[in-house]
């Protein structure tokens, strides 16, 4: 059962990668992509198309669901909280923060204007701050949950700062920065989803030192401490794990919402167990086969339109949540 269910989901991926790289404003055969990809001859227009905005794009959906799921899943795990997901240290709102202060702010400031790529320097600024912050916090705070309101406080006071800002700016300034909160597979180069797949995998190397401990920490932390298992290292490592997805992702595309939140209950559907060796590679696979499909249904294909892809992941992930609430026997650890 177990190897079959990967196995699809295998394919499901592979299906999904492809129909991404097919579906856009005009319609491009596979055996064109294969072309493409293999450097057998052909027009210049397809090779810009598939090379330079498709394949991106579509590498970036599944690096940015996969990083996204695996982070909600050691959220959920850390906190035993079906509900919580990627950003409640307060990361993503590290990252707007940051964000606001360079679109909103740089008048006040006296900053010059930055590009759309140039905006990832702030956002990365601002996650590393609040994770700076939170690992400083978690040596006073030995609560998880005590950790947890703390990451919670710690996203309002940055909304809140954002909403002072946005109050401030002017009407341009807010468009951008509304633009940005939107979030976007596009506009991401290939030196960026190289950077991106570096932390990616620096964090699946840690994520292997703690497969161990997230199994017992679902039972209490009282007994995994008496398992001889460190909670504070293991919280630590957790934290940075979540901390190096969820902020160089949001960096790069911005926050994307509902994917860390809702994969990992998908995944527990899809094979209801709690052993993370299977759970951490069926949510990578479930992320990126979901996010890849948002961005399928985000470009319009075959219009001149696009949708930003959070409006497409909250239109999906909202109700998924609300009807797994509704059934709450499947929201168990």
């Amino acid at each position: 059962m177990k190897k079959s269910t990967l196995i699809l989901l295998l394919g499901a991926l592979v299906i999904a990668f492809i129909a991404d790289l097919c579906l856009g404003t005009v319609y491009i055969k596979p055996q064109t992509i294969w072309n493409v990809l293999t450097g057998v001859n052909t027009s210049h227009v397809d090779s810009y198309i598939i090379l330079q905005l498709r394949l991106p794009r579509a590498v970036m959906a599944i690096i940015a669901g996969a990083g996204l799921a695996v982070a909600g899943l050691l959220m959920q795990t850390l906190f035993r909280n079906a509900l919580a997901g990627p950003f409640v240290l307060g990361i993503s709102s590290g990252a707007g923060l940051g964000v606001a202060l360079a679109v909103m702010g740089s008048t006040a400031l006296g900053i010059a204007s930055l590009s759309a790529i140039g905006l990832v320097i702030p956002s990365i600024i601002g996650s590393l701050l609040v994770l700076i912050l939170i690992a400083l916090l978690s040596l006073r705070i030995k609560d998880t949950m005590g950790l947890l309101i703390v990451g919670i406080m710690i996203g309002s006071l940055s909304s809140a700062i954002v909403g002072i800002l946005s109050y401030m700016s002017t009407s341009d300034e807010l468009k951008r920065y509304i633009f940005w909160s939107l979030g976007s597979l596009g506009n991401v180069s290939w030196d960026a989803i190289g950077l991106l797949s570096l932390i990616f995998c620096i964090a699946i190397v840690l994520l292997l030192y703690v497969i161990k401990p997230l199994n017992t920490l679902l039972l209490g932390e009282s007994y995994a401490r008496s398992l001889g298992i460190n909670i504070l290292k293991t919280r630590w490592i957790l934290i940075i794990i979540t901390s190096l997805l969820a902020g160089s992702i949001t960096a790069f595309a911005g926050p994307i919402a509902f994917v860390g939140l809702a994969v990992p209950h998908i995944s527990r559907l899809l094979l209801p167990t709690i052993n993370h060796k299977i759970l951490i590679p069926v949510s990578m696979l479930v992320g990126a086969i979901l996010l890849l499909s948002c961005d399928m249904i985000a470009q319009l294909p075959f219009s001149n339109l696009s949708l930003p892809i959070n409006a497409v992941t909250s239109l999906l992930g909202a109700p998924l949540v609300i009807w797994l609430i509704l059934k709450k026997r499947n929201l168990h650890f």
